[in-house]
């Protein structure tokens, strides 16, 4: 008898263990976004130099914004150089801003942007850039455009002036629940037509890239090398991310950046948006081909920085979640001499996330997911980091990150960060890693995590050689609320192939968030 109440106890602590909700149980919200894409004129200062400088520099920025209330939001916003001779220029930074209707479809607009980054370190010195802006908005159906007049600040160095620009703005929705809701199955059953989940998934695909670039033509160094501006004739090894959403059921927007470690000193980087269609698929093997326009430069001959991207491959599905893609392209500057042929590989993650309908056939799902994320913003403080041709210093840097919980206790974490100080503008570095927290204690306030990290970097004159670095970490949790939470860790970054061995401490803002995954 003894026997049998255990196994009882037993099966029941299997049930518990993992015990499946109803969807009904979820309360859910929807964050109504909005990506902005701004084109904005900034004068050079081109009597504060002795080399030649083209008087103008096109800087596109690339926005998210999230509403705080009905008329305070806050975001990221990504801005790179796309003309002029600042090719390599590229920022990362938060806003902050106000957006207020004056009559009918007419909107007062005005934010501030702070942030780091920068190409020639002559200009900006230490990368941090203010960007107050203010002017017009009109919406229409949806979406809207407008006008602003702004002061691109970079104001550790000689880079800014005022200057007009332009912006189109369309809206982003993102159905998530509370944090405290992550990594519990729910079951789709019962469901009635008005339910908040009762609505189409969204269909996405994130992928991790690893290519290798094969220059030819013109293709040419920076003056950093010795000889300068000598031709590249060896194979760079880029490591890169990519996010594709789909707009029906073969034709996707993708967002793609990437980062070299190998083959040149560290700091070159691009970034591309562009469109994808898939023109041959089956049930394990999909062909395809994808067009991107964006922006690269560092470590290459100075220009403009607008540069395409096509290419088409093949995937592998190795499951309903995974698979894997091969492909090769074209890579070219326009306006510039750098261009190269391309080939590499990708490791792909397919989501169906947002709703309980497949998005393109009405298929209703049985289970859904909860997938935990969080998103912070962090000040990085590097001690005594090591540099070349110019004194070590402490770098501050401005860095956006996001934890995707694969259980309740561990994580993996993918960051991009960008110098504001310390005499190192246009260092940049992105890194992904694996990290493991405690349970909360002290009334559930606190908790505790250890993360190891490995990524690249490079540019600003920072010695991480080709740009492998190694990062581990060890940090503290408070939890204000289900939600939101401050950390503060502290580590060491390492750069194997260079001299950087620096000792580093961090403060964050933490947003936590569950995003609900269709499962069949």
């Amino acid at each position: 008898m003894r026997r049998i109440f255990l196994l009882i106890l037993f099966i029941s602590g299997l049930k518990g263990f993992s015990q499946t909700y109803s969807v009904n149980e979820i309360n859910g919200k929807e964050l109504r976004n909005s990506i902005r894409l701004n084109y904005i004129n900034v004068p050079q200062p081109r009597n504060k130099v002795i080399y030649g400088l083209d008087p103008n520099m096109g800087f596109v920025g690339l926005n998210y914004n999230i509403p705080i209330n009905d008329w305070l939001f806050t975001g990221a916003g990504f801005h790179t150089a796309v003309t002029g001779d600042q090719g390599g220029l590229f920022t990362l930074g938060i806003n902050l801003g106000m957006n207020k209707r004056i009559y009918n479809n007419i909107f007062f607009d005005a934010n501030i942007h702070f942030g780091g980054g920068g190409g020639y370190r002559t200009l900006v010195n230490g990368g941090g850039i203010l960007y107050p802006s203010v002017g017009l908005q009109y919406k229409v159906k949806g979406v809207s455009f407008g006008v602003q007049y702004g002061y691109v600040n970079f104001f550790t160095g000689i880079q800014k002036g005022d200057n007009v620009s332009f912006f189109f703005e369309i809206p982003s929705l993102l159905r998530t629940t509370s944090y405290k809701n992550a990594q519990k199955t729910f079951e789709i059953k019962n469901v009635s037509k008005d339910s908040f989940w009762k609505k189409p998934a969204v269909k996405s695909v994130q992928q991790v890239t690893f290519d290798y670039f094969f220059p030819v033509g013109m293709s040419r160094t920076d003056a950093s090398t010795n000889p300068q501006y000598k031709p590249i004739e060896n194979m760079l090894s880029i490591l890169g991310f990519e996010y594709q959403r789909y707009l029906n059921e073969n034709t996707f927007i993708y967002a793609h950046a990437d980062a070299m470690y190998s083959g040149l000193v560290a700091g070159f980087m691009d970034v591309f948006l562009g469109v994808g269609k898939n023109f041959i698929e089956t049930k394990h093997i999909n062909f395809f081909t994808k067009l991107g326009i964006g922006a690269a430069g560092g470590r290459i001959f100075p220009e403009n920085g607008l540069t395409i991207y096509p290419n088409a491959g093949f995937d592998v599905k190795l499951s309903d979640k995974f698979g894997v893609s091969v492909h090769g392209g074209y890579h070219r500057s326009i306006g510039g001499t750098f261009e190269a042929y391309t080939t590499g590989f990708s490791l792909k993650y397919y989501n169906l996330s947002g709703g309980s309908l497949h998005p393109f056939t009405s298929e209703e799902f049985s289970k859904i997911k909860t997938q935990g994320l969080h998103i912070e913003a962090q000040n990085q403080t590097y001690f005594n980091v090591a540099k070349f041709g110019i004194p070590d210093s402490d770098l501050q840097l401005i860095a956006i990150k996001i934890l995707y919980g694969l259980n309740h206790r561990f994580y993996i974490a993918g960051e991009a960060g960008f110098a504001y100080e310390g005499e190192s503008g246009g260092y940049a570095h992105g890194i992904f890693g694996i990290g493991i927290k405690s349970n909360q204690f002290l009334n559930n306030k606190f908790s505790t995590f250890i993360e190891l990290a490995f990524g690249v970097a490079g540019g600003g004159r920072v010695d991480s050689g080709e740009g492998i670095l190694v990062r581990p970490t060890i940090g503290l949790n408070y939890h204000m609320n289900d939600d939101f939470s401050i950390n503060a860790s502290g580590g060491q970054m390492w750069s194997p192939f260079g001299n950087v061995n620096s000792s580093n401490i961090n403060i964050g803002l933490s947003y936590g968030l569950s995003i609900l995954n269709t499962r069949k």
